[in-house]
């Protein structure tokens, strides 16, 4: 009667999403200054000023019928135009508005990047463990297969023996997520650079590209002075994806963008294939009051610091009670904390039992991490280092 597929989705919630429903339903029960809930990626800080003094004037300002009104399928004409010249003054490469297809959320560029390139059923993408968990979602959606390597330890950086031997005729892409959610690494350069050679050494081999897909929504949430490397600098046959919901701290307005820059092989063909993914997934026209916002705030942030303080916090916190806190995250707002005991599921059941929210490494596919989601309040962080001491003394620390 109903795809089994769809149906087994939308009856089985993520990891992720299960937990903070149970949150919130714990919080109801006992309160929320009871309930530790570090398990959604979702902003705590507000918008930057800039951005919400954008929307006030547009609002006052515009035209009603316009602001509010349908743009082009690909996005405004106007935006992606200040949105080219913001990408090209701040990585050059000189890219134009016609780089550009706007999407509602990564999500959604994501899902059409993966249905353009997919020509085959079981075409094959590559994906590094940990990696966030609805890649294989939207990659199977697609009709296609995720191939997930498994992480390299400790540093969760690339292993390209390992990419080498994955890539098979039927490899298509290769997805990247730098800052990386949930383990908080940024990719270094020469991690970069070495698999920009062997991509480009391999494609050769194959005689077409196999295009590098780089999910980037936390790419200016980095600590400690960091910048995260621009991955078409590496590699010319790479396809951005990005969203605003990060970075501006406007997840529930859903707003990103799939770049095909000047470099891509076959560039015009690719985004016209993207064009009609979002035609075909009903992605035509991203929210257009926002399209105008985020143009006008391209490269601005949130209040990083507070994300910098809870960082410094559960650094501190956590290696003092005997947590292993030798990798903290270069970027995101997640801590990939190795648990302790081999069995990272039922540890987080235990910090579940003390009301301390905790996501499963095995969930983004690298079992013995749990995840801490810290875009929360700080003082939530702060009264929950009492609960992790306790944590710690059910192991005999």
């Amino acid at each position: 009667m109903v795809s089994q597929r769809c149906y087994g989705l939308g009856t089985a919630r993520s990891v992720i999403r299960e937990l903070f429903e149970y949150g919130n339903q714990r919080a109801r029960e006992v309160g929320p200054d009871k309930v530790y809930d570090f398990s959604l990626g979702n902003p705590s800080v507000a918008p930057p000023r800039e951005a919400l003094d954008e929307l006030e004037r547009l609002i006052r300002e515009s035209d009603p019928l316009q602001l509010h009104g349908y743009t082009s399928a690909q996005g405004d004409l106007a935006v992606r135009e200040r949105l080219a010249a913001s990408l090209a003054k701040r990585f050059g490469h000189g890219y134009g508005p016609d780089d550009l297809y706007l999407t509602v959320g990564a999500a959604a560029a994501l899902c059409c990047v993966f249905h353009a390139l997919t020509e085959a059923p079981g075409d094959e993408f590559l994906v590094f463990a940990p990696y966030f968990p609805e890649y294989k979602v939207f990659i199977e959606g697609a009709g296609a297969k995720a191939v997930i390597l498994p992480p390299h330890v400790p540093d969760f950086q690339i292993d390209l023996a390992a990419v080498e031997a994955a890539i098979t005729p039927r490899t298509k892409g290769v997805l990247i997520n730098s800052p990386n959610n949930p383990a908080g690494v940024v990719y270094t350069p020469q991690t970069l650079q070495g698999l920009g050679e062997l991509l480009r050494r391999k494609s050769e081999e194959l005689g077409r590209p196999i295009f590098l897909i780089s999910d980037e929504p936390y790419r200016e949430i980095v600590y400690d002075g960091g910048l995260t490397p621009w991955a078409p600098d590496f590699y010319g046959d790479t396809i951005v994806c990005y969203s605003y919901s990060k970075s501006l701290s406007l997840p529930g307005e859903r707003l990103g963008y799939v770049l095909v820059g000047p470099e891509v092989e076959h560039g015009r063909e690719v985004y016209a294939a993207v064009a009609g993914a979002g035609r075909t997934l009903g992605y035509v026209n991203a929210p257009s009051l926002f399209q105008r916002v985020c143009a006008a705030c391209d490269g601005y942030t949130a209040d990083l610091s507070v994300y910098a303080a809870n960082r410094a916090l559960l650094t501190d916190g956590l290696g003092a009670l005997g947590y292993d806190t030798s990798l903290p995250p270069a970027g995101t707002f997640y801590y990939f904390l190795p648990t302790l005991e081999p069995d990272d599921v039922a540890f987080c059941e235990k910090a579940k039992a003390l009301d301390l929210l905790l996501v499963p490494g095995s969930g983004f596919g690298a079992p013995g991490y749990a995840r801490i989601s810290f875009c929360v309040p700080t003082r939530r962080v702060q009264d929950a280092l009492a609960v992790f001491g306790e944590l710690a003394r059910q192991y005999g620390g």
